[in-house]
């Protein structure tokens, strides 16, 4: 059976408006990253090519259909939302030394890593142009995003250093993944015309279905069989990346024999033994972690759904919660 996706969630009164407009955002986002230089414009479009949730450029269409979904400023500024999320996501392979990407060969491996950082910077380049197309408070939004984005990424390089680890990592997802996705719906309240308060009320559910998006990703990363997430599942564990369930198995405070074993593998490090990796994401999967993990998305599903219900009613607002169960379910 066809998993179900974003998009099968769309109130049907919306659905025609919200589907054309992400059409208008893959052609445009090829237009946004052409170059007079081939092989700059090659790379640049590679990883557009290579598809995606879209999730930026959806929460921008979903937010808009409570204003003047057709304004024109809507466009771009979900244009210059995925091509920020793109543009980090060259940056990351980089730091990462991915090879695969979407399931092919990331530019860096492909290419260079020098390219790679460069290509990324022109995506950003571009992003600011259209935002400075948009007006003063796009261009501050989008400058702000970015801060808030690019602390999040070293939050994340150099660790909790001292700090809580689980409230270190919750904070890390916030500004690395989900001031994108807020600033989407502020974007697509602001240029659909709502009134400020409905505006900051997107803000606000942006923030929360954001996070519970990244946390939600993770955890299919461990407990789906198929390739849910986009990875194989056990990527995470493999490459070390520590995620809400891991920290919540080391700091789980039972000492039964399998929860001891499921530390000592994660305190490890990264598990590349396939016979290791098997054990571990078996143990993972088991785990009173992993229930609290998924408890926790569920609260923040519940916290976006809680800001939706406080706006005007509708089949735009019927969609946003409906978002909101789709994130909260799809992780079991």
């Amino acid at each position: 059976m066809t998993a179900p996706t974003l998009t099968d969630f769309i109130d049907p009164a919306v659905r025609d408006s919200v589907t054309g407009f992400l059409a208008s955002v893959e052609t445009e986002l090829l237009v946004a990253v052409a170059s007079p230089d081939p092989l700059v414009g090659e790379v640049a479009a590679h990883l557009v090519h290579a598809g995606g949730k879209r999730f930026r450029p959806l929460t921008v269409a979903l937010c808009a259909q409570l204003g003047d979904p057709g304004r024109p400023e809507l466009l771009p500024s979900a244009v210059l939302m995925e091509l920020t999320h793109l543009a980090t996501l060259y940056h990351d392979d980089v730091m990462d030394e991915a090879p695969l990407r979407r399931g092919a060969a990331s530019a860096n491996s492909r290419w260079s890593n020098k390219l790679a950082v460069y290509v990324g910077d022109f995506l950003l380049a571009r992003a600011a142009q259209m935002a400075a197309g948009l007006g003063d408070e796009a261009v501050r939004l989008q400058a702000r995003t970015l801060s808030q984005l690019v602390r999040g990424q070293l939050a994340e390089t150099v660790g909790p250093r001292g700090a809580d680890p689980i409230r270190f990592h919750l904070r890390a997802v916030e500004d690395k993944t989900a001031s994108l996705i807020a600033t989407s719906a502020r974007f697509g309240g602001l240029f659909s015309g709502l009134p400020a308060r409905h505006v900051e009320t997107l803000a606000e559910f942006g923030t929360a279905i954001g996070i519970a998006f990244q946390l939600s990703d993770d955890l299919l990363d461990i407990a789906s069989e198929s390739e849910q997430s986009g990875k194989t599942p056990g990527t995470d564990l493999r490459e070390g990346v520590p995620t809400l369930p891991m920290l919540y198995a080391l700091a789980a405070d039972d000492t039964g024999a399998d929860v001891r074993r499921l530390k000592e593998l994660l305190s490890a490090g990264p598990i590349v033994d396939d016979v290791l990796h098997a054990e571990a994401l078996g143990l993972l999967r088991e785990s009173a972690a992993l229930k609290q993990a998924r408890e926790t998305v569920h609260g923040y599903a519940a916290a976006a759904r809680r800001s939706a219900g406080t706006l005007p009613d509708g089949a735009a607002r019927r969609t946003l919660e409906s978002l909101c169960h789709f994130i909260a379910d799809r992780t079991g």
